[in-house]
């Protein structure tokens, strides 16, 4: 089997399917960041990429 991981795209491109190892692996690059703070805004937000998004700035932005 190839695993060819280069070309993964989301299937939904709003939501983060935080129970996909490859979604996670995919948006911590996507998104600049940890799985840990992925997890953490995913939590405190929900799955909503934009919301995602800024709560990772929110983040960031405080350390």
């Amino acid at each position: 089997m190839h695993d060819d991981r280069s070309g993964f795209k989301p299937l939904d491109p709003g939501r983060i399917h935080a129970l996909d190892p490859l979604e996670v692996e995919y948006w911590c690059k996507e998104l600049d960041c940890t799985e840990r703070d992925l997890m953490a805004a995913i939590e405190k937000v929900g799955e909503h990429v934009t919301e995602v998004r800024q709560a990772l700035k929110e983040l960031q932005h405080r350390r």
